[in-house]
């Protein structure tokens, strides 16, 4: 039996993704099906934003909202079962391997009044890797930025560091 929501919070979001703390961008999922998802997130408008450099957020950032998501997918598709509000089973990790055919639309994304709306559509992928194509929007509809990303699913390679607090195997010394 599937145990997945058909919608989730930040907490929900955060369970399931291997991203944590301010890492965990977005807010809310809104639909999901097994080829598509589509989230929301008003991060990009704080001005303690992790991926800010010198005050700006850069357009550019918008394929790691799309990341999240389809990592979140992922998550979702594999039935990953949380064990409740805090989680008992840590998400799986893997990495973006390519970025292909994006398109920035502005130039950045802090200044994007309302919260973003994130789209991803699984084109074709197995359990080892998923190509995807994504979409970011304005609350007015506008469209900020769009490519597909090849992702790879459950690797050993993906490093811990994304998470925003330490893990027992992140060096101190970074």
């Amino acid at each position: 039996m599937n145990k997945n929501p058909a919608t989730l919070d930040h907490a929900g979001i955060t369970a399931r993704v291997p991203h944590a703390g301010r890492m965990c961008l977005l807010d809310t999922l809104l639909a999901w099906s097994d080829q598509h998802i589509c989230c929301s997130a008003s991060s990009h408008q704080d001005p303690a934003h992790p991926l800010r450099s010198g005050g700006v957020l850069s357009a550019a950032c918008g394929i790691e909202y799309a990341a999240q998501a389809m990592a979140l997918h992922g998550g979702l598709m594999a039935g990953v079962d949380t064990g409740g509000a805090h989680g008992t089973t840590p998400p799986s990790a893997g990495f973006l391997a390519s970025a292909r055919n994006v398109t920035l639309h502005v130039p950045r994304l802090d200044d994007v009044p309302g919260p973003l709306r994130i789209e991803a559509t699984r084109l074709a992928g197995d359990s080892g890797q998923a190509l995807y194509r994504f979409s970011l929007h304005a609350d007015s509809g506008a469209l900020l930025v769009e490519g597909r990303a090849t992702v790879v699913l459950n690797s050993p390679l993906a490093a811990p560091s994304i998470r925003s607090t330490p893990t027992p195997n992140d060096s101190p010394n970074l």
